[in-house]
């Protein structure tokens, strides 16, 4: 995206706040969303649903690995 895109994303942003800004529950709604937004964007273990199913597709070609106990599987956890 240009500059001149995100300034003018910006400008009709900053306009609808303001159109809105003397209503209270539009407001409060606005916050909520915005907070979900937020989540989305800092939540690095968000993925598609195809994305998800690649993971799996991915993790079953692999070679399985078992371990008697659990301190077999901490040593192995704790080498890589």
């Amino acid at each position: 995206m240009t500059a001149v895109q995100l300034n003018t994303m910006n400008t009709e942003l900053w306009q609808s706040i303001g159109a809105i800004a003397d209503s209270e529950s539009l407001m409060k709604r606005l916050t909520r969303y915005a907070k979900k937004l937020v989540k989305e964007k800092n939540d690095p273990t968000l993925m598609t649903k195809e994305e998800f199913f690649a993971k799996l597709d991915r993790a079953e070609k692999q070679p399985g690995k078992r371990f008697e106990s659990v301190d077999e599987l901490d040593k192995y956890i704790r080498s890589l």
